[in-house]
């Protein structure tokens, strides 16, 4: 794998930041999709597919990646507003050469970004990213007047979508007499995923479904459930659905109103897939201790990747798994799909509470969820937390205190100056007594470089 360290753009999930800022700019955007083109040209033939969530600046950047494409000599499918997950299904089966994705995810409207994903509906490897840099390097040129690519819109690429997520869960399987609530964040999902449940026969209460570019993941979805939270309360639901702005991850909400992040949702699936697993799940470096103990008693290994979800289906490939997600809600199911996908990741845990006929609250209880608290910590200079031997004397120390009822982590944040203290154990004074031990620590040792 080539290190993103090593990329002048690519970061580890395309390239993002703030709207007019850095390199998210029209001119430099339609230089990426004409640096793509000339790269893809060499691949083979066929068209890219391009699809965006629904903050404003995405047909300015699909215009822009639609103009550098043609410029290219690559033909162009428009998708329009469109899940990521969704995105990547539509690739594949329309056998385009690419699928490229307008989004910045769950960040606020005045940000946005570009990612990839190749013919196969998966994130773009390594290697091709990098000759696209090398092409961004290049004067542009266009190819001949007669070579130019052409545009054409997929009109129904929303139903493609929809039938696809229902065509994911068992055939016997409907969600008649289930009140859902779905928080669709503004984004993507918007005119999908209420449509996902209704259709399967579940009465849904949409929220977060009236985008106007700008609101995107404001004070709701899946970054922000409280939204959801006072619905499902309000409605006497069954369950709650959140999505976030791109609908590559979610949380959830019983009926009683609790939150039911992506750990308990990975819990979940593994208990109802567990035959097909292959013998583990992979989580990340922030997963609840309480998940791990959870698989390891259903006689299953449990695998930590590093935080992301290109970390984690880098992982799932290399152990040959199929399962694995993040605690914020990316749900990776390679059975099911090529990349996080929400809606079908919702959809296998409703089918787990009809199947078991429990409630979400009663499927949830099997994870045991350990106190965890984590900290911010800034810094102005640059500075390598892993390797100062004050600050790993102090973390095994608590280790040792800790023993195998605990973890500590310390990592850098990759978008940030800032080091994430986090602690996890059986007591949450005794997690908030070693977390600001620590914390404490780190700030020594910093003030001590400035």
């Amino acid at each position: 794998m080539i290190s993103s360290s090593k990329r002048k753009y690519f970061g580890t999930d395309g390239i993002r930041g703030g709207v007019g800022s850095g390199v998210i700019t029209p001119d430099f955007i339609m230089k990426l999709g004409w640096a793509a083109g000339r790269v893809l040209a060499k691949q083979g033939i066929g068209p890219v597919v391009i699809g965006k969530d629904t903050r404003i600046s995405g047909y300015m950047f699909e215009s822009a990646l639609e103009a550098g494409l043609s410029a290219a000599g690559v033909d162009i499918r428009l998708l329009g507003p469109m899940p990521t997950p969704g995105i990547a299904f539509l690739t594949k089966s329309t056998r385009a050469q690419a699928g490229i994705v307008i989004s910045a995810s769950h960040n606020a409207f005045y940000d946005n970004g570009i990612k990839f994903f190749c013919s196969e509906g998966k994130k773009l490897p390594d290697e091709i990213e990098q000759e696209i840099e090398g092409e961004l390097e290049q004067p542009m040129q266009l190819v001949h007047s007669r070579d130019l690519g052409k545009a054409r819109r997929i009109t129904d690429a929303p139903r493609r979508y929809i039938e696809f997520c229902k065509s994911r869960l068992l055939s016997n399987v409907d969600f008649k007499g289930l009140r859902v609530v779905v928080d669709c964040a503004n984004g993507a999902t918007y005119h999908i995923a209420p449509k996902v449940f209704e259709e399967l026969g579940a009465e849904v209460i949409t929220i977060g479904a009236e985008p106007d570019g700008l609101n995107i993941n404001e004070d709701c979805g899946a970054t922000a459930p409280e939204l959801l939270i006072k619905h499902v309360k309000e409605k006497r639901a069954d369950l709650g659905v959140a999505l976030d702005g791109d609908g590559d991850r979610l949380m959830l909400v019983d009926h009683k109103g609790n939150l039911v992040d992506g750990d308990d949702v990975l819990f979940i699936i593994a208990k109802l897939k567990q035959e097909s697993l292959n013998g583990g799940v992979v989580g990340t470096l922030m997963s609840n201790l309480g998940l791990q103990e959870a698989i390891q008693q259903m006689d299953m290994d449990f695998y930590r990747a590093a935080v992301g979800d290109r970390y984690v289906i880098e992982m799932l490939n290399d152990k040959n798994l199929k399962l694995g997600g993040e605690t914020s809600g990316h749900i990776i199911n390679l059975d099911m799909t090529t990349t996080g996908d929400g809606i079908i990741a919702a959809l296998q845990v409703i089918e787990e509470m009809i199947v078991e006929n429990k409630t979400l609250f009663e499927l949830a209880e099997g994870v045991h969820k350990y106190p965890q608290i984590m900290k911010n910590v800034k810094f102005a200079k640059k500075f390598d937390v892993k390797s100062n031997s004050e600050i790993n004397i102090a973390i095994k120390d608590v280790e040792k205190s800790l023993g195998n009822k605990g973890r500590v982590v310390l990592r850098p944040s990759g978008t940030e100056p800032l080091v994430r203290v986090m602690v996890e154990g059986e007591n949450r004074l005794q997690v908030e007594k070693y977390v600001n031990q620590l914390v404490d620590k780190v700030e020594e040792v910093v003030s001590s470089l400035n």
